[in-house]
């Protein structure tokens, strides 16, 4: 019997909770994002509080509630990785047991460059791992005065493509992330997402990227738990750049965020609105914007700022919803380099009709999410997806 009508699933994207115990092979032993932004910058979250994030891991500036609500639990991830797009297929019960290509070190191969200067017309400028921000100080002026296609990596497997609204254009850089995407479809040039990266500005010191950001990730790999849910006829609502990294499969409604706090008034909005099955949300801005920059404070205002929206999002969630934050990976402000940080991720459980509360053990895989939606609404998990629910643990 369906216990809840809607399930809001919010991912706080790279908020991870401490390292994993493999995460010295990744270069991240010692890696806590959220409890060394609460010792370097310091956190006023009551909210969270509220929902048993002081009760899940010492916090230096985050007390214990006394009664936290609902139940929380610490996921480590199964899949062998650190990136949007194997957490978040992960949550949905795919495992990734081969990792996406990197380029991090060398840049995107001659051949790879050769063929995407032909399909596109374009010179390719750039091609090294760099910061968003800081290519744009670099090469955006030449960029705008020849033409040329600004092509980077980062730690991520991604190749990511830099274009001005007014002189690139948007309808431009588009066509040549597609024919991005169509070639690294190859395995030795396979990345996870081809990111189009428009921005605004002429000048040094006035670039700035914009909200039209458009991810093309690879199709997911099997079936997920949100296919099974549009399958049975519910509703799958994407929030964020849930609709890109699941490249649209699975996916009912899709709604684009210009930052977290846009998804999360989304999210509120949404609250008010009659649907059955899945909001699938994710608040990207704690990554790109604080996570990679290694900006600690600034990450801790991030996460202010989500709590007071969650403050009003929680009196909307009825007796009939039931409201999931995590996260899928971390990204530790604190650390060295501008990777992600290899850690587990919060798993906080509340609907108004639980009777109970309390701390669940930990968990070896993100996919009790998706288990858990599918169990709710007497659903199986798709064949070869993994998890196990725990709504039987949620009274």
């Amino acid at each position: 019997m369906r216990r809840f009508d809607r399930i809001f699933v919010v991912v706080l994207d790279s908020v991870g909770v401490g390292a994993m115990p493999d995460a010295a092979d990744y270069g991240d032993a010692g890696t806590d994002t959220l409890g060394h932004i609460s010792t370097v910058a310091g956190l006023k979250i009551p909210n969270l509080a509220r929902l048993g994030i002081g009760s899940l891991r010492p916090l230096a500036t985050v007390p214990p509630a006394e009664r936290p609500m609902g139940y929380r639990a610490v996921l480590r991830e199964r899949s062998p990785a650190k990136d949007t797009l194997t957490g978040h297929w992960e949550m949905m019960g795919i495992l990734t047991t081969r990792p996406f290509k990197t380029f991090t070190d060398t840049g995107f191969p001659p051949e790879l460059i050769a063929e995407l200067e032909k399909r596109t017309g374009h010179k390719c400028i750039g091609n090294k791992s760099a910061s968003g921000t800081e290519i744009l100080e670099e090469l955006a002026e030449e960029e705008i005065a020849t033409g040329h296609m600004i092509v980077y990596t980062s730690a991520d497997s991604v190749l990511q493509i830099c274009g001005n609204e007014e002189t690139f254009g948007l309808d431009e850089l588009y066509r040549c992330c597609r024919i991005a995407r169509e070639l690294t479809l190859r395995d030795e040039w396979r990345v996870g997402r081809v990111i189009a990266r428009p921005y605004v500005g002429r000048r040094r010191g006035e670039f700035k990227r914009t909200a039209n950001r458009h991810d093309y990730a690879l199709p997911p790999t099997g079936a997920t738990a949100m296919d099974a849910l549009k399958d049975a006829g519910l509703d799958v609502i994407a929030v964020g750049k849930i609709n890109d990294i699941f490249d649209g499969h699975g996916v009912t409604e899709a709604l684009k965020s210009k930052s977290s706090v846009h998804g999360m008034e989304q999210t509120i909005d949404l609250a008010d609105r009659d649907f059955r099955g899945l909001c699938y949300v994710n608040l990207v801005d704690f990554d790109a914007l604080w996570g990679h920059r290694r900006d600690p404070v600034g990450y801790a205002a991030e996460l202010e700022r989500f709590d007071g929206k969650l403050g009003q999002l929680l009196p909307k969630i009825g007796k009939r919803d039931l409201l999931i934050l995590t996260a899928d990976h971390g990204n530790d402000p604190t650390h060295t380099g501008t990777d992600h940080t290899r850690e587990k991720v919060p798993f906080l459980a509340w609907s108004p009709s639980m009777e109970g509360s309390g701390e669940l053990p930990e968990q070896d895989t993100f996919a009790v999410i998706g288990a858990t939606v599918l169990d709710n609404f007497g659903l199986s998990m798709p064949e070869g997806a993994i998890g196990t629910s725990l709504l039987s643990l949620l009274k």
